[in-house]
């Protein structure tokens, strides 16, 4: 046996001699930045529904059925909401529109829901309308308006005429978001749709659009260009063929939030969109302003209400002040969020709201994810006022009072005013919906009944039963107690969870990748934002957190950090950490002290940085494995695109991108467990709007890849190999959780009970056999037996 296994030993190391050997040329010099080939954009409108079919096809014939997702939560908090409605004449039934968690109803007023959508093609909503004169009837517009980095895009507008029961599609598949759906008051078949367009990338099909025959056919009857969209639109309900839309510049850069232009701006037409004149006498050049939100008085439809977002410069900040993110402010301060009232429907305005440091700040520097404004039916001096927070005013917007209550989420999306009782209002933001019925002074929430919580990612601890770990978009991180097979709670004590799990919240920032220490399930790696990377410990019932991540040196530039900045543990030795910003850092001591081991692996394409206050951080890792097979074999991936390895631990980088899709960020990489040259890279393009999938096989540490994800069916995620079965593979897409059993040849859909959510993270526990699936838009998931897929 000793002899046997020297022999093992001596032929893996001179195969590490020989690799080595192949990629030597060029590895001593740091990887120089090459021309980027031209990347691919914009999936043809016909695959995406090919791909579409092939999934519901896929999920309803699938072998694993028998195996059952269970929901496990959180249920304690809610996830981004984006529109909510009411039929004319109802206080019971509701309808929310959840940012991608789907369209959610109650008839009880919110004691129970249930999704309407669960099976459509996307779980993306951008607005719902409900005929006023057939409840029945409701046009559903797919595609959040409010372009997130996270945001995904919707298939069009789907109509129901039997109150949500059954959907049909009703075109405009190709818009990929829509602000606002206006329905005729007397005639359900006449709609028209402000469609914001592509959220990445230039195209026609954005404007706003009208149709006569209930959906049937759409002609586009106001456009500007392929860049400026349409954002907004009110309706005179007296006089419905009088319409005014807000036009807006709505595409973002990877390296950047959407930044003013001239061009776009609000349009007024009376004759039922046949013609259109610009309606902006009054407001700010719109050189300077972003996204403008609209709301009409129903019973005196000639004040009409804009938000404006105005970045119209003032005065440059001290060289102390720093942004949220503690970027220092090299940028001016704006005249932020402006209130402007219309007498006459919108041929003149006039400014209302004060100026002053609160409406400075309203929407920070994004006010783009904002614009909504609402106001009473009944009295025009009451406007209720959303960005990061909730205002009222009841003088006509020349002052507000914020609306703040203990549960009261922040970042506000929409608000729905009962027009019999004005006391009683829904509202929904990035933590879901809540209501009041008096004014705005007391709130309860609906986290419960609509658990449309983003997640990120999934990790798992080695306790007994063990703990799940994941980052939630706006709300931090969270960790579930009580996981396994039983679903046992933890610790004795049942909190509001899914099926005995207890919820609860972790050290950790909404946007961050999470490392858990496999031998203490109370040490936790994990970043506050944009890679400040933390140690946490738990001890004696709290969290003491330690921040640890690697500092530039003196005279260098701030370390480009993404979002989900990445950050593993070696598999060799948990007191080892690898944290990637744009370099790639080592710690042998839990981050006490690191060491920087490779050069700028990116890009850095200096045309591809953003300005403050729009600049994203771009030209960053995303993705870092190590082998489990051999110590010192690293890969990195990054948000442009590049992937390298070392086979020593960093002395020596090799780039091995070529043979992957140009310039898509790489989501993850898995170095498999069972074949040292084996490696998986899974890239997304939904930053081009390009829904192909993307999950690349080498078998020879990168130097030549095939795509096994030919046969999924559209945008692919995550892939993590099985803990107890070579050849075993899982993969998280934009429609759901995918199996193989034979190497990535062949696919099957996971389970059953799962809506067709995009599940952005795959893990299966190695001791309990568990799989769990992070999604983003419905919580979290569960399947309690990985056997099936084993045997």
């Amino acid at each position: 046996m000793k002899r046997s296994r020297r022999t093992i030993l001596f032929a893996a190391a001179l195969a590490v001699v020989m690799l080595t050997a192949v990629f030597a040329a060029a590895q001593s010099r740091p990887p120089a930045a090459k021309a980027e080939p031209k990347k691919i954009e914009n999936t043809d409108l016909a695959l995406r529904m090919k791909a579409v079919d092939q999934h519901q096809t896929a999920k309803a014939q699938t072998p694993f059925k028998d195996m059952k997702w269970r929901f496990i939560g959180p249920d304690i908090i809610g996830g981004r909401c984006v529109d909510v409605a009411v039929p004319r004449g109802s206080r019971n039934i509701i309808y929310v529109a959840s940012a991608v968690g789907g369209l959610w109803k109650t008839e009880n007023t919110g004691i129970t829901w249930e999704c309407l959508t669960n099976e459509l093609p996307t779980m993306s909503s951008g607005d719902i309308d409900i005929s006023e004169s057939n409840p029945d009837v409701i046009y559903y517009g797919t595609g959040e308006s409010n372009i997130f980095r996270a945001s995904m895009a919707g298939t069009g507008v789907f109509k129901s005429t039997d109150a949500g029961k059954t959907w049909t599609s009703a075109g405009l598949a190709g818009t990929s978001t829509i602000g606002r759906i206006c329905i005729h008051p007397a005639n359900p078949d006449i709609v028209y749709v402000a469609a914001a367009g592509h959220e990445w990338t230039y195209g026609p099909d954005r404007g706003v659009f009208k149709t006569t025959d209930g959906g049937k056919t759409w002609q586009k009857v106001l456009y500007l260009d392929e860049k400026i969209g349409a954002i907004d639109l009110v309706m005179d309900p007296k006089n419905p063929d009088t319409l005014i839309a807000s036009m807006s510049h709505r595409i973002r850069l990877r390296w950047s939030d959407p930044v003013p232009e001239p061009g776009d701006g609000l349009f007024k037409t009376t004759d039922g969109g046949k013609t259109w004149k610009p309606a902006d006498a009054g407001l700010p050049d719109t050189k300077f302003t972003g996204r403008i939100g609209l709301d009409v008085c129903r019973t005196k439809p000639n004040v009409v209400y804009a938000y404006v977002d105005n970045h119209t410069p003032t005065r440059m900040p001290s060289p102390t002040e720093g942004d949220a993110y503690g970027r220092a402010r090299t940028y001016p301060d704006i005249v932020g969020a402006e209130v402007y009232r219309s007498d006459d429907q919108g041929e003149s305005w006039k400014k209302v709201s004060p100026t002053d440091r609160m409406m400075e700040r309203f929407g920070g520097t994004y006010g783009w994810v904002f614009g909504q404004i609402r106001v009473d039916p009944n009295d025009d001096n009451i406007v209720y006022f959303m960005g990061l927070g909730l205002y009222k005013s009841i003088d006509g917007a020349k002052s507000f009072k914020a609306l703040n209550y203990e549960g009261l989420h922040g970042d506000h999306h929409g608000l729905w005013i009962d027009p019999n009782d004005p006391n009683y209002i829904i509202n929904v933001n990035d933590g879901g919906a809540n209501v009041s019925y008096d004014g705005g002074r007391t709130w309860r929430d609906f986290h419960k009944g609509i658990p449309s919580i983003q997640f990120y990612n999934v990790m798992y601890d080695m306790n007994k039963p063990f703990a799940v770990y994941g980052s939630v978009q706006d709300q931090g991180t969270m960790r579930g107690l009580g996981v396994g097979p039983s679903g046992a709670p933890a610790g004795g004590r049942r909190g509001r969870g899914g099926q005995g799990v207890r919820w609860e919240n972790a050290p950790g920032g909404e946007g961050t990748i999470i490392a858990l220490d496999p031998t203490n399930p109370n040490i936790e790696y994990a970043s506050s934002f944009y890679g400040r990377l933390m140690r946490s410990e738990y001890k004696d019932g709290r969290w003491t957190s330690k921040e640890i991540y690697p500092k530039p040196a003196a005279g260098e530039p701030e370390h480009r950090g993404q979002w989900l900045a990445p950050t593993i543990l070696s598999p060799h030795d948990s007191n080892t950490i690898y944290h990637g910003f744009q370099y790639v850092f080592r710690s042998k001591d839990r981050g006490e002290t690191w060491q920087k081991i490779s050069p700028d692996l990116t890009y850095n394409d200096p045309r591809k940085q953003g300005k403050l206050p729009y600049a994203i951080f771009y030209a960053a890792l995303t993705a870092l494995d190590e082998s489990p097979l051999k110590a010192g074999v690293l890969y990195a991936g990054s948000d442009d695109g590049r992937v390298f390895v070392t086979l020593d631990g960093g002395s020596k980088w090799t780039e091995i991108t070529a043979g992957l899709p140009t310039n898509k960020h790489v989501w993850n990489i898995t170095a498999s467990k069972y074949e040292a040259g084996t490696v998986y890279v899974s890239l997304i393009g939904r930053h081009d709007d390009d829904f192909q999938p993307y999950v690349f096989q080498s078998t020879d540490y990168g130097k030549t890849w095939v795509n096994i994800a030919t046969s999924l069916p559209g945008s692919t995620n995550v892939l993590r190999e099985d803990p107890k079965k070579a050849g075993v593979l899982y993969c998280g897409t934009d429609l759901g959780p995918y199996v193989s059993t034979d190497g990535g040849k062949t696919w099957a859909y996971l389970g059953a009970g799962m809506p067709n959510v995009a599940v952005w993270d795959i893990q299966i526990h190695p001791r309990d056999n568990v799989i769990v699936a992070a999604t983003n838009g419905r919580g979290m998931w569960v399947i309690d037996d990985a056997s099936a897929v084993q045997k």
